[in-house]
């Protein structure tokens, strides 16, 4: 029953997540550098924040935590944080040559793969006497190979989708759909977001121990990986607003509150998936296939609700029942991914 728990709990971060992306079509006026780093403050510094605060007892202090945290540790978790950045920025333009649904399948599915296998390797080669290979059992890649079928079986039907429609059909659904430099795109975002769960096993072990409460207990590793992505898009997206010359959103004081209030949205509900994922690992057994797919779970239920809002938003329009059949198909199997553990 505390695995259907912790399921249930990553599937509500998972939908909230995918969501996040709607409150945006409601921002007004605001090139994209702008709402980007805007909705940005709220997702990747107040809310991550107020997230790992929770893992602090009465009486300690979150700047005395890093203080005394190992440096090498604390500064591996934001470096990959950073490079997690990378893969942010290029999710967002994934979106914008693919669509939600599209774009979120192939670059979440990538991250899905890759963010679940890179941490325990990267921390044998720099921690060998903690085994942590050992943690890749057959259940895990067993659980991955399937959840990178199904986001196989999705982009099979984004290009059947892209085969049969007529260029104003694609314009229509997706605005700037560009399928192969999309798919590039999407695929350079996956393997770089992937660094976010990197990072989260550098920081796993910095909280206090037995006097957090184990559902918080990896939020302060989301803090820190979330401030260094937030540095490579600031940097980015200040230099976009510089080319741009759109430095100019900022003083629009008669869109602020509608535009601040979306962008809080909108972070809040991409925050909500890594808070549920804390909380949704806490019911696992530490180091067992679920806690390790964990992170893989929540990517592969990403893309699932992703491709609901896809219908939704019908970015699918006009897509021939066939196309449509592999879709289905491919988000049966990724939900069937979240099972796989426990079934072996």
């Amino acid at each position: 029953m505390s695995i259907i728990i912790g399921l249930l709990i990553i599937a509500i971060g998972a939908f909230c997540q995918s969501s996040s992306y709607v409150p945006i079509n409601r921002i007004k006026e605001w090139s994209w550098e702008s709402y980007w780093i805007v909705q940005g403050v709220f997702a990747w510094l107040v809310f991550p924040l107020l997230g790992a605060l929770l893992a602090v007892p009465s009486g300690e202090s979150l700047f005395g935590l890093f203080a005394q945290a190992p440096s090498f540790n604390l500064w591996m978790t934001i470096f990959f944080g950073i490079l997690w950045g990378v893969g942010g920025l290029t999710f967002g333009l994934s979106m914008r040559y693919l669509g939600v649904a599209l774009g979120q399948s192939i670059a979440l599915g990538t991250c899905a793969a890759l963010g679940t296998i890179m941490g325990p390797v990267l921390l044998n080669i720099f921690f060998p006497e903690l085994n942590a290979l050992q943690s890749l059992t057959a259940a895990v890649l067993i659980g991955v190979a399937v959840t990178l079928l199904g986001i196989a079986i999705i982009g099979v039907a984004g290009s059947m989708k892209s085969a049969s429609l007529s260029e104003e059909e694609k314009k229509a659904a997706v605005k700037d759909f560009n399928f192969p430099k999309g798919l590039t795109i999407a695929l350079l975002a996956g393997f770089m977001s992937g660094c976010f769960n990197v990072g989260l096993e550098f920081g796993k072990d910095i909280n206090f121990g037995e006097l957090t409460d184990p559902m918080f207990r990896t939020l302060p590793a989301t803090l820190l990986v979330t401030l260094g992505g937030f540095v490579t898009n600031a940097i980015y997206c200040f230099y976009q607003n510089q080319k741009n010359k759109t430095w100019g959103d900022y003083g629009k004081t008669a869109v602020w509150g509608n535009n601040l209030l979306f962008c809080a949205l909108a972070g809040a509900l991409w925050y909500s998936q890594f808070f549920g994922l804390s909380l949704g690992r806490s019911f696992f057994e530490a180091g067992s296939a679920m806690d390790t797919l964990s992170f893989c779970i929540l990517m592969a239920l990403n893309v699932t609700f992703s491709n609901v809002w896809g219908i939704i938003l019908k970015e699918w329009k006009g897509c021939n029942s066939k196309t449509i059949t592999v879709l289905v198909c491919g988000i049966i199997v990724l939900i069937f991914s979240t099972f796989v553990p426990q079934l072996l």
